[in-house]
């Protein structure tokens, strides 16, 4: 697959279920639904904003191994069971794509575990390559 490349965060969800944390194709970087869990770890906090924070930091690693960063997203999905968890969260958004200001959108889903409060899909634009006319940074 040439121009394919494939990032891995060593979970051992991407091994057992087939997938990549990340995979850079073209201009774009596509990073898989990716929960709180610590993959140092495998361990997951017990509260969904927590476990936002640490979606975040592990979906910064992909981009950044990716020659990237959360700046360049240009669309983010969220999945939450629970609609009163997401409100919570909106401090933790803004602060890691307040810059971005990407397209988003929001889903209620079961997740794969119920220790799972939240899930985030980022595609980001790799880093250094020309924003259109008129676009700067986000700024509206």
């Amino acid at each position: 697959m040439t121009g394919r490349r494939h990032i891995s965060s060593g979970s051992r969800f991407e091994a057992e279920i087939g997938y990549s944390r990340a995979v850079v194709m073209g201009d774009f970087i596509h990073v898989s639904g990716t929960t709180g869990y610590d993959y140092a770890t495998m361990a997951i906090a017990g509260d969904v904003v927590a476990q936002c924070e640490q979606a975040f930091r592990n979906i910064q690693a992909a981009l950044a191994e990716a020659g990237s960063s959360l700046d360049e997203v240009v669309r983010v999905t969220y999945i939450l069971p629970r609609r009163e968890d997401w409100p919570p969260c909106w401090p933790v958004t803004r602060r890691w794509l307040g810059a971005a200001r990407p397209a988003s959108t929001l889903i209620h889903a079961g997740l794969q575990d119920e220790a799972m409060l939240i899930e985030i899909e980022v595609t980001a634009q790799r880093a250094g390559q020309p924003r259109p006319p008129g676009d700067e940074g986000g700024q509206a």
